[in-house]
């Protein structure tokens, strides 16, 4: 059975950081490219960044405009998890995040196979 865990959401001033984990069990994480997704109320699932599969060829970590710079995606295959460091956060990062993990990559949440249940992470002003 496939699962996947986030955690580390919370209530943070603008400026502030946080740090989302994700710990997946199941599935040969390795070989899954993992995506870092936010989706606020009323609005689209949106991807904020991915991060290929070990030995992945396609180049650095993709990170959506509106959070490059601010934002690192990070795994440690041998834990089974991925990170997404957040810093200098704002209101409009407000979201609940998921993390995904799928065989083909890509920015659709429609590629994606395995989601996490979501972390509420609030940015107050």
């Amino acid at each position: 059975q496939v699962q996947l865990v986030d955690s580390g959401g919370g209530l943070v001033h603008t400026g502030g950081s946080l740090r989302l984990s994700c710990a997946a069990s199941g599935l040969v994480f390795s070989t899954y490219a993992v995506g870092w997704f936010r989706q606020a109320p009323g609005q689209e699932r949106e991807i904020v960044a991915r991060i290929g599969w070990s030995g992945w060829s396609g180049g650095s970590p993709y990170y959506a405009d509106s959070v490059k710079g601010r934002f690192s995606i990070s795994r440690d295959n041998a834990k089974n998890t991925v990170s997404l460091q957040m810093n200098s956060l704002k209101p409009e990062d407000t979201a609940v995040y998921f993390c995904a993990a799928s065989g083909r990559g890509g920015n659709q949440p429609k590629n994606y196979d395995y989601w996490g249940q979501g972390t509420q992470v609030t940015v107050s002003s």
